[in-house]
Order: structure tokens, then sequence, then C-alpha cells
């Protein structure tokens, strides 16, 4: 790709960044893309050569840089830097000296594309499965596809309190043992209890919430402290409950798991913007072990859901939940920010489902 495709990626992911709420990490992305030259060193030379495509859609070389420096931050190895970020200053001078000092690390960290877990997605996901415990209320068996650390597989261990008040200490509780979701929230919130007696996810390349914490915190966006604070709760808690992640394709995986039925456990897919990252090949194997799913629930095989949170070129992600119990039913639940950080929850009844083998 040429220098300019580089900088048009540090543009857009700043109009990204701002769109999502994070003006600073908006503001390093327009300056990056601004003030960098191939002869200020080799991380320069590298992202501003970059041999691929940078962008958002590809290998978010914006973010695998903006999640280095922020690293550097965080763990106290460049204390100018800090300072800079701490002030939500965009210092071009330290930012600049970090990336030659520092250099071999933040070469290291743009090998990797960028990697989170946003817990604030669990909102929605507690709402459908309370949403689904109306309707078939056996134990749940959670699968998740796209699952990186984790996190979102302790879903029902999070507390959703929609529109809470962060500064009250009532509403806080004890960091290790709770997550509290305060997305601003339009229409009815889903009452009631589910239980879930098993999560376990796929991904192709998990992190482990012990070890790959700072990674995690890292592409968390320096100035979203309510986004930290969420999941650094969430990587508390599970020490205590570690998510069980394992590494592989997602439609394989899924066809296996799915191919040992449960009759007496509602088994829920769930994935949470990751589907558009899964190739063409993984899409197909998921939709057909749904089908082959639904299929056996109608034989008495034990009921399926799907429930999707991902993008659809609307405002934020928009919200689907399918469910096979002996008949075909779906719903457009609504739509959510990326981060969680509102949810609008107007559940409409999708027509015409036929037997589900189409809906998969």
């Amino acid at each position: 790709m040429s220098e300019s495709a580089v900088r048009a990626a540090f543009r857009d992911q700043a109009r990204a960044c701002a769109a999502l709420g994070s003006s600073f990490t908006a503001a390093v992305c327009d300056r990056l893309g601004q003030s960098l030259q191939t002869d200020q060193g080799p991380v320069a030379a590298r992202v501003l050569g970059w041999r691929g495509d940078p962008s958002g859609r590809a290998d978010s070389v914006p973010l695998r840089l903006c999640g280095a420096l922020h690293a550097l931050v965080l763990d106290g190895d460049d204390p100018a830097l800090a300072q800079a970020y701490r002030a939500r200053v965009v210092d071009e001078a330290a930012i600049l000296t970090a990336l030659r000092v520092h250099a071999d690390r933040v070469l290291e960290w743009l090998d990797h594309a960028p990697q989170t877990n946003e817990v604030g997605r669990s909102a929605v996901l507690i709402a459908a499965a309370r949403f689904l415990a109306a309707l078939c209320p056996q134990p749940i068996r959670a699968l998740e596809l796209g699952a990186s650390a984790g996190l979102n597989l302790n879903f029902a261990r999070y507390r959703l309190a929609p529109g809470s008040d962060p500064m009250n200490p009532s509403d806080e509780g004890d960091a290790a043992d709770w997550v509290v979701l305060r997305p601003d929230w339009q229409g009815d919130v889903p009452q009631g209890g589910f239980d879930v007696a098993s999560a376990e996810g796929v991904d192709l390349h998990p992190l482990d919430p012990q070890t790959d914490g700072l990674r995690l915190m890292a592409y968390c966006w320096a100035d979203q402290e309510r986004r930290l604070s969420r999941l650094r709760a969430a990587l508390h808690l599970a020490r205590t409950h570690p998510p069980r992640v394992v590494a592989g394709d997602a439609g394989d995986w899924l066809r296996d798991r799915l191919a040992r039925p449960a009759p007496d456990r509602l088994t829920l897919v769930f994935h949470t913007v990751a589907h558009q990252y899964f190739p063409p090949a993984t899409q197909f194997a998921c939709a057909d072990a749904l089908r082959r799913a639904a299929d056996a629930a109608a034989a008495g095989g034990g009921p399926v859901a799907h429930f999707s949170m991902e993008a659809d070129g609307g405002d934020g992600a928009a919200l689907t939940l399918r469910l096979w119990d002996g008949r075909a039913r779906g719903w457009h639940l609504g739509r959510a920010d990326f981060h969680g950080r509102w949810v609008s929850w107007h559940p409409v009844a999708i027509q015409g489902l036929g037997d589900g083998r189409r809906e998969g």
C-alpha cells in the first residue's frame, strides 16, 4: 500500500474513535497520520511502508500503533508519555521519542492485530438471556464464537444496571464480585433470571486473562475510563472464574459442539462484532452447523438459539435472535453501541422464518 493509504487509515480511525467517544485517541491518530515521516526511525518507516491494507477493514495499523503507545503508558515504561496521556495532551515530541526509544517493543506490537474483549457488550447478552428464559426456561449452554479472552462468557456474573450513577458506591459493589454495566437504555429492560449451566468459546488466537491483561487494557482507549475500569474488574473476576476458550476455527468448533445434543439445555450460540471478521468458509460452516442444529431441535434434540450483535451499516450494531425449539422463531431485538454505551431495545418478531433452515 502507498504512504497516502496509511495516512488515510489514520484519518479514518480518528473519525471512528471520535464517533465512539474517544476524542483523545482520535487526536492521537490524527496527529500520527500527519506527523510521521519515514526518516524518524524504524517504527515510522515500517508504518508508512506498510505491506498490506492498513485500514480498519484489514490490518488496523493505527490501532496497532495506539495500542503499543498505551501499553508503554500502562506499565510505566515511558514516564514522559504517561504524563502527557494523564493530562490528555497529544504531545507530539513525547510520542515520537517513545517510538524511537522503544522501537523494538513497538515493532513487536505492530506484528499483532488489535484484539479487544469489550465487556460492555455483555449488557445485551444479559438482556437476550432474560428474553430467552421467558420463552425457554432450561439452563443455558453458552457457546461464543470469536471469544478473544472469553470475558463475555462470564456475562451471567455481571450486573446490568442501565443508567445508574457510576459515582454512587451502592451501584459499584465489590470489583472482585461484580462487573456493573450501565448503558443508556431505550425501551423496556428485560427482567427475570436465567441459569448458565456451562459456557465455552473459540477464537483463532485466544488471549489468556491471566497473562494477557496488559494487551487487552492497551487496546482499550486511554481516555475511556469507564471502559478501562470495567475491563479491569472483568479481568479480576476472571481470576476466580477463568473462561474456557480454545484455539480454532469457529466453523469447525461449532459443528463439533452442536453435533453433541443437549436435550436438557438451551444451547445459546452467540457472537458480538466477530462474524464480519470470519472468512467466508467459516461463515458458511457456522450457518450450516446452525441449520443442522435446527433440524435436531425439531427432532427433540434440545432447543437452540442464536444471538448476534453485528454491524449492518446502520447506527451501532444490530441485535438479532433466533430460536429453534420445535418451531422456528426470530426477533430483531434492537440496536446497541459497539462498546455498549447505549442500547435501544425494541423487540420485533421476524416474519416468514419457515422451518428455520434458511435462517442459520
